[in-house]
């Protein structure tokens, strides 16, 4: 078997920001780049779905669905990443998505991982 390793908590979400500063703490220490990405497809029955919701209009909740969550799980990787470093904040927050194949989508949050003390 092999040796576990042990996943730190994620920064807490408190501690995000997408301006290069946060709001009543000052930046101690920067740790530099961190990344979350997760690559996405859409399944058959989804597409089905997507495609009889865009025959009716509005908005295709099975598209918005799949996107939270692979927004969310980018984004769950990346403050990981941050706390893995010594990192309790991360600042400048972006997202990115680009298609990598036709119907596989990679979602990318990143930003500055970050170590901060009340001002």
């Amino acid at each position: 078997m092999r040796d576990m390793i042990p996943v730190p908590a994620p920064v807490s979400s408190a501690m995000v920001s997408t301006t290069f500063d946060l709001f009543g703490h000052r930046v101690i220490k920067s740790f530099g780049l961190v990344r979350g990405i997760t690559v996405r497809s859409r399944s058959v029955v989804g597409a089905f779905v997507a495609g009889l919701q865009i025959l009716i209009g509005g908005n295709i909740s099975v598209f918005t669905e799949l996107c939270e969550h692979a927004r969310a799980e980018a984004l769950d990787i990346c403050l990981r990443h941050a706390a893995a470093l010594g990192a309790n904040a991360v600042i400048g927050l972006r997202y990115d998505a680009n298609e990598v194949a036709s119907g596989v989508t990679e979602v990318l949050a990143y930003g500055t991982a970050v170590a901060v003390e009340p001002a």
